[in-house]
């Protein structure tokens, strides 16, 4: 894969150029991006709609093709993020602490770009940008190699972005391209050492699990997202079944969707009813546990009994598997044993019981009263995010501008020298 290590060779060239660039410099290339997106509209949607076609011949899942898709709104929202982005503050040399030395030298631990970030994803043209125009803002070069059921889109947008930075202080060669189907292609991108300096994989379990054991360049583990929503016998009922709505029913596809519902014996009989009855409608597939199941079939025809696997999938579809557990503590060893450090959340009234759930659950976002649809790097005040860290080194939730840097130290002396 000799053109892989090409790319990247070109790429670490780039990221020197890239590393002198000012903030301005770099906001008047992100600005160029978001007007060349708005200009070629019509090539892009053209382009996405070839690989929608493809993926439905392909029988891909829906909620695959839901990923892929490409319309309006979701330009408009990337565009939106592309200037959210512009609009934040430069993290490269930020000071993150000083230390004054006893023999008057003055110590800087300073944020600085990486250098080559390699992106490894799925089929999620929204991608293609974020991590782009992330990447370019922190001073990084960027390899990106996207799912091949968006190969279209995703070569399309490149070009769009290559052409917007032409006319800028910013290379277009700090954004590559590894347009090979070939997996080997990611293998070969992943040995770089020395010219890739982090790898982040984004998608789902297999492509994750791959990366990290493939990898000869530190990465970023980013997770799959098999998100919990307590419902303590303290909770709002109103308040619980809209957060649940939400958090199943607003975009199922995404990571940060819950997929399984866990609630307190004391609810099943009030809140739970009222749950069943939101979701049904909204038609989603219900899996039960045996005990809610019992009670529930006579009345709810349609729910199924969940098995020991369904609390481990992430469904990213309209699926919830429920459970009723007798305690907060169950609840806890439940997402302990079945979560995956993502987001888990709580609804209860009892500020005391939420704050224990808070400081004994494992994730990398733990809410109270509010929906696991917020782990978002955009909604975090981002403007947009690489990806959702569930690992604890370095970076943890969703990774913005300041952790797609690094830091030296810059000493300051006035000739001092060591005994």
């Amino acid at each position: 894969m000799s053109d892989v290590r090409e790319l990247a060779h070109t790429a670490k060239q780039a990221a020197r150029i890239l590393r002198r660039c000012t903030p301005e410099q770099k906001n008047d290339a992100l600005k160029a991006i978001a007007y060349a997106l708005e200009q070629e509209r019509d090539t892009l949607f053209e382009a996405n709609q070839r690989d929608v076609l493809q993926a439905q011949k392909n029988s891909a899942p829906p909620h695959r093709i839901d990923r892929l898709t490409l319309h309006e709104a979701r330009l408009q929202e990337i565009i939106k993020g592309v200037h959210h982005v512009a609009a934040l503050q430069d993290p490269v040399g930020e000071c993150m602490e000083q230390i004054d030395h006893a023999n008057g030298m003055r110590i800087e631990k300073v944020r600085v770009p990486f250098g080559v970030i390699a992106i490894i994803y799925e089929a999620r043209p929204n991608v293609t940008v974020d991590a782009a125009v992330l990447a370019l803002k922190s001073g990084n070069a960027v390899v990106l190699r996207g799912g091949t059921e968006a190969q279209k889109t995703n070569k399309a947008l490149i070009q769009t972005m290559r052409r917007a930075l032409q006319n800028t202080s910013v290379p277009s060669e700090a954004i590559q391209f590894v347009d090979d189907p070939d997996r080997k292609s990611i293998d070969a991108l992943l040995g770089l050492r020395g010219l890739v300096d982090l790898a982040i994989p984004r998608g789902g379990a297999a492509l994750i699990k791959r990366v990290v054991e493939t990898a000869r360049v530190p990465v970023i583990e980013t997770g799959v997202g098999n998100c919990h929503i307590y419902i303590d016998r303290f909770a709002n009922p109103e308040m619980a079944i809209a957060i649940v709505h939400n958090a199943k029913c607003s975009r199922p596809s995404v990571c940060n969707a819950a997929e399984t519902l866990l609630l307190h014996r004391a609810c099943m009989d009030t809140i739970l009813p009222q749950i069943l009855s939101d979701l049904t409608a909204a038609q989603v597939e219900l899996r039960l546990c045996n005990v809610s199941y019992d009670r529930f079939i006579e009345k709810f025809k349609a729910i199924k009994r969940a098995t020991e696997s369904d609390y481990r999938e992430e469904f990213l579809d309209d699926i919830l598997a429920v459970r009723v557990v007798n305690s907060m503590a169950e609840a806890i060893a439940h997402i302990e044993t079945y979560g995956t450090n993502h987001s888990e959340a709580i609804v209860t009234e009892d500020s005391e019981r939420a704050d224990f759930f808070l400081a004994n659950v494992d994730a990398a976002a733990v809410y109270h009263n509010a929906s696991t649809r917020f782990t978002d790097g955009f909604e975090f005040g981002f403007g947009a995010e690489i990806g959702i860290s569930t690992q604890k080194m370095h970076a943890r939730g969703p990774m913005g501008l300041r952790e797609l840097t690094s830091y030296q130290y810059q000493i300051h002396g006035q000739g001092q020298t060591r005994l």
